[in-house]
Order: C-alpha cells, then sequence, then structure tokens
C-alpha cells in the first residue's frame, strides 16, 4: 500500500512539472523532485536522518542541474505580417 502510493504521488508531481517551459521553472521543478527523492532515497538506504538530508541535498542539486539544462528549445519566430517592395518581393515586417 505504501509503495503505491508513493509511485501515485511521484508519477502526479512529474506531471505536475510537465509544463514547465523556461530554464528557471525546470530547474525549480527538478530541485524539488530530485530533493524529495534523494531524502527518501538517503534516508532508507542509511536509515538516519542524517542520511536523508544529505540525499535531499545531493538530489535537490542534481535535479535542479539536469532540469534547467533539460529544457527545450523556444519556438522558431513567425512572421505576422508581410509587405511587398516595389519589385513585388514579399519580406516580412513584424514577427511574433
Amino acid at each position: 500500500m505504501k509503495k503505491s502510493l508513493m509511485l501515485t504521488l511521484a508519477l502526479a508531481t512529474c506531471l505536475g512539472l510537465s509544463g514547465c517551459y523556461t530554464p528557471q521553472d525546470r530547474a525549480v521543478g527538478g530541485a524539488a523532485l530530485g530533493g524529495a527523492t534523494g531524502a527518501a532515497i538517503g534516508g532508507l538506504a542509511s536509515g538516519t536522518a542524517g542520511g536523508a538530508v544529505a540525499g535531499g541535498i545531493l538530489g535537490a542539486a542534481a535535479g535542479g542541474i539536469i532540469g534547467a539544462n533539460t529544457a527545450p528549445p523556444p519556438p522558431p519566430r513567425r512572421c505576422a505580417e508581410f509587405a511587398y517592395d516595389d519589385y513585388g518581393g514579399r519580406h516580412c515586417v513584424a514577427w511574433f
């Protein structure tokens, strides 16, 4: 029961953080997710509060770095308005 609850909570957290787009948002989300996971693993592996704290710190640092570096590139710019020059050539005058 405990394992299924933890798995459900982890999946819900991942789905909630999947909409982050900017590197800053992804770094914060990755640090939160990595910190929680690292604390859980550190606490279970060592059986002490110190292990949970160390795991949380290392997990937050790794999650923040990985989250910031895996942000997708911004979408390419597209033309919003075209104009024609004296020779009939079309060129863009406004971007979005």
